[in-house]
């Protein structure tokens, strides 16, 4: 009876925390290489003309999260692993530096920390690395937990295809109300790859996670937005935004109680 009071007590059952740009800041250059990287994938692999290649990521991201997710919808079908090896492989990962203030505060946290990234577990565990953090999380969610492992060959929904094969996503800017064709990859902002209490530096996936009742925090900026609950200049300003993260379970107070049974789905920005 005395655990089952202490777990009732428990207000946060685990917390959630997105990889890049979060764990580390975005002048770390790590990301305009990312960026780079899946441009030069779209001209060499897939055949993109690449004048068109920066406004195609922008309206692929905007509509399905991540470039990756939004390729696969509009009809190009291409192996994970290819992709992945070829935008992650090839970063320069020596821009990461270790962070020994994230690990004390990341260690001293008495709550299960889980990290959730649209990325795959490989570049997940090298940014780890760098950072010095690879054991400072109880799991990692990632692109593998989220999707199947058929590399790409899952079907997608054809719908509005056109007879070249691809659909033309400029289409959705000049008739708002087309229907967009669905991505077969499940990833952050769509809200069946969401639970918990989030960390993310994208005020988007926070909006779907709020949506969700999920207590989200902004890091990357001390100005909130819509959906979300705390905003953070630095993820090392954690502690100090949020205390009550430190509060073990038998410090809480009688009026605390936990809004209800939780559970990590083991589901999952290339």
């Amino acid at each position: 009876m005395e655990e089952n009071k202490q777990v009732s007590n428990q207000k946060y059952d685990c917390l959630l925390f997105d990889l890049d740009e979060t764990l580390y800041p975005l002048n770390s250059g790590l990301s305009v290489e990312v960026i780079k990287n899946i441009q030069e994938y779209m001209i060499e692999k897939l055949g993109i003309e690449e004048s068109k290649v920066p406004e195609l990521c922008f309206s692929l991201y905007k509509y399905y999260g991540t470039t990756k997710a939004g390729l696969r919808a509009i009809g190009y079908n291409f192996d994970y692993d290819d992709f992945q090896s070829f935008v992650h492989g090839r970063l320069p990962y020596d821009f990461l530096k270790p962070d020994p203030l994230l690990r004390n505060l990341l260690l001293s946290l008495p709550i299960r920390r889980v990290i959730f990234t649209n990325a795959d577990k490989t570049h997940a565990a090298r940014v780890l690395n760098q950072l010095g953090l690879e054991d400072c999380f109880d799991m990692i969610i990632c692109f593998e937990t989220l999707n199947s492992t058929n590399k790409g060959s899952d079907l997608v929904n054809e719908s509005n295809i056109s007879s070249t094969g691809i659909f033309d996503i400029n289409d959705c800017n000049r008739h708002p109300d087309l229907e967009l064709p669905k991505t077969p990859i499940v990833c952050k902002p769509f809200e069946e790859a969401y639970e918990q209490f989030f960390f993310d530096d994208s005020v988007r996936n926070l909006q779907a996670g709020k949506r969700m009742r999920l207590h989200t925090v902004l890091v990357g900026t001390s100005h909130k937005a819509e959906g979300v609950d705390y905003a953070l200049e630095s993820i090392h300003n954690i502690r100090e935004a949020l205390p009550e993260l430190w509060e073990s379970s038998d410090e809480k107070s009688e009026s605390v109680t936990y809004s209800g049974e939780v559970a990590i789905e083991t589901y999952v920005k290339a």
